[in-house]
């Protein structure tokens, strides 16, 4: 029982984590095309990169600041999908195993 609950954090896990990294994907996308910055949507992942990725701001700043800040909100994505992926193997692993039947 604790095995297949801790089964099903660990795919919550992934499942936030990649969802938060394609929100951000989507923003580094809005921001390379030039998207226009006042639509709804492009305000809801501005505010997702701010919120989630904050860590990747200023990272690397080339003379284009539109190819900087794609490519920044691009590893912040990548960042949380690796993240969710390693922490939800390592839920994985402290799952009891099961027990052999006594035959």
């Amino acid at each position: 029982m604790a095995a297949r609950a801790l089964n099903i954090v660990a795919t919550v896990v992934r499942v936030v984590c990649s969802v938060i990294g394609a929100v951000i994907l989507l923003y580094a996308v809005f921001v390379f095309f030039e998207a226009n910055p006042a639509n709804g949507l492009v305000e809801t992942t501005r505010t997702f990169r701010e919120d989630f990725g904050g860590f990747t701001e200023n990272l690397f700043q080339p003379s284009d600041a539109k190819i900087g800040e794609t490519i920044n909100a691009a590893i912040a994505a990548l960042v949380w999908v690796v993240a969710g992926s390693l922490i939800s193997k390592l839920v994985v692993r402290l799952a009891p195993a099961p027990k052999a039947k006594a035959g």
